[in-house]
This record gives C-alpha cells, structure tokens and sequence, in this order.
C-alpha cells in the first residue's frame, strides 16, 4: 500500500516538472515555426520581449519565472544572420541570469556552417567561434537541424543534436512518387552521404553530379555521374542559397535524359535573385522546410513548397526534456 501511494506521488511530480518546468522562448527569426513547435507540445510560449533600441541595439526581457525551468530557445541564425545570432545569445544570457536550470538553443538553421574550415590562408573559421559563442552565452545544450557539416558538433564543448529532415520529406516523397521511377541525386561530391541515405530510405537508386565552382555562387556542371535516362530526379541537399548549382543540376540531368527533375533541401536560404532563377528553370519543384521563415515571395513562387518541420524539432524537444532518446527518431 506504501508502495502505491508512493508509485502516485513519484508519477505526479514528473508530470508537474514536465508541464510546468519546460519553457519556450522565441525571438524574431522564425516566430511561425516557433508557434507551430508550442502547439505541437501544447505548451504556450514564454511570454518576452524582444526589441531593438533606436540604434538598433539588442534588448530582452523575459516576463515570466523562469528559474529551476528546463528551457528551450527556438531560434534560427538566418538572415539577417548576426542580428539572430545577437538575439540568440542575449536571450540566452538573460535565461541564465534568471536562474533557468538548463538552457537548449534550439537552432533549425545554424548560420555560418558554411565556415566549418580553413578555405584559404588567413581566413577564419566562423563555425567554430559562433560555436564558442553560444556556449559562453550559457547555453547548456543545442540542438539543429542538418548541419552543413557533421563535425561541427565537435567544435561545440555542450552536449549538441544534429537532427535530420529525411524523415518529413521520405514521407513526402513517398506520398507523391511512383518510387520505381525516382533516382536520388546529389548535387555534388561533397553531399553524396546525405543523398545516400536519403536513396536507402527509399530503396532508390543513386546518381552524383560532378561540379567544378569556379567562385562563390557559381558553378559550372561538369559531368552526370550515373544513367539517368527515363528517372523521376530527386536532388537532395543541405542548403539552397542562389539556386544557381539546382539549376544547372536540372539542365545536366534533363539534357541526360531525365523525365522530370525535383529537389528537396532543408534550409531555403535564397539570397538575391534566388527565387526569380529556381521560377524561371527547368526545375519542376523546389520542396524546403521552414526551418528559415519563409518570405512573402517564397510563399508566391509556383514552383517552391515548404514541409514543416515543427513536430521533428518538438519531439526532439520532448524527448530531450524527458531525458530520452533522440537518435532513436531517425532509426
């Protein structure tokens, strides 16, 4: 009998510390995102606020206790790039200095992964000190979303989750193809991992596009590796900024013979005449996530559709607050 009532008291505590103890909070980059992550946990977002002073300084306060909380900041690093990243590491520091007892940056796009190396002499590796950033911020855990690169995890010294969108878009993919007509295809050697895990989850085959970059934000296809010829192509990668690279991936593959020629990336960067390039190619369809809010031309463009990925990021948040297994989401 003492064993029962003790069972129900341990069992209400843990519900208590799980519904009152998380907390969301958001800043300016992806608020849609954010609200949809708190109605899938059904939690309501933290109240705060976050502004700007006249000269555009960086200003947060969080309006509700938050101390002993298990707290969670949705924020991407997207453009503009470093007034999120400001944003990001201010409210992390206002979070700390209000006694929250663990702090996760939940960051769906992690900004300046592209600055994972050494490129040439005397250049920096942003990755890393943005990495350093977030954690003298005080951030206690990240969490992400398709890094750039997978060592990057390593430049963090706090616990750090690379989640993966193959999940959303297998599903999506699975819904509108004929999958023994669909070829995956990487649109470069670098990408050809994440192409390929891609292709086993679909039991599809796999073909690689051999590209020279002649600089950045250009590039020039060079070869089709693999026979394309009669293929559904699904290109597949990390990131679209110019949309230059899908498009000349379109032309290659349809010029090989290709049927139709789709592409699924996570991050919709789309910087500059990005939109306008991908409306007017040979692309019959860019899919993206939200994990960059989208703009009022992305949202227009016919050929652009966007997967939410805001129940992938509030399982991981749930999962990550019970203090069980992530990874198990993508097995």
């Amino acid at each position: 009998m003492l064993t029962s009532v003790g069972t129900k008291t341990r069992d209400k505590v843990s519900a208590s510390a799980k519904n009152g103890s998380i907390k969301l909070v958001t800043g300016n980059s992806n608020p849609e995102l954010a609200q949809a992550i708190s109605a899938h946990l059904d939690l309501p977002m933290t109240k705060a606020v976050v502004r700007r002073f006249a000269d555009m300084e960086v200003f947060v306060e969080i309006q509700e206790n938050v101390r002993g909380s298990d707290v969670f900041v949705v924020q991407s690093t997207s453009y503009p790039a470093n007034d999120h990243l400001m944003e990001l590491l201010i409210i992390i520091d206002a979070l700390r200095r209000a006694s929250a007892r663990r702090i996760t940056a939940v960051v769906p796009y992690f900004g300046y992964a592209r600055q994972d190396r050494k490129a040439g002499p005397r250049t920096p590796i942003s990755a890393k000190l943005v990495a350093n950033l977030i954690t003298h911020a005080g951030a206690d855990r990240v969490m992400t979303l398709d890094l750039h690169a997978g060592q990057i995890q390593g430049f963090f010294d706090i616990p750090t989750d690379n989640l993966y969108a193959a999940p959303v878009m297998v599903r999506d993919i699975r819904e509108r193809f004929d999958l023994g007509s669909v070829m995956v295809v990487s649109p470069d050697v670098g990408g050809v991992v994440r192409a390929r895990g891609l292709a086993k989850r679909i039991n599809a085959p796999l073909s690689i596009i051999d590209k020279r970059r002649e600089r950045a934000g250009e590039s020039e296809v060079m070869n089709v590796i693999g026979d394309v010829t009669g293929y559904t192509c699904v290109l597949v990668d990390d990131i679209v900024d110019s949309g230059g690279t899908l498009v000349n991936a379109a032309d290659a593959l349809l010029a090989k013979g290709a049927k139709e020629v789709y592409a699924y990336i996570t991050h919709g960067v789309l910087s500059g005449g990005a939109i306008a390039r991908i409306t007017a190619s040979k692309l019959k369809e860019l899919v993206i996530t939200d994990s960059i809010q989208a703009t009022e031309a992305v949202r227009n463009a016919p050929n652009i559709r966007t997967l939410s990925i805001a129940n992938l990021i509030g399982e991981a948040i749930d999962r990550t607050a019970s203090e069980e297994s992530v990874s198990s989401l993508f097995d």
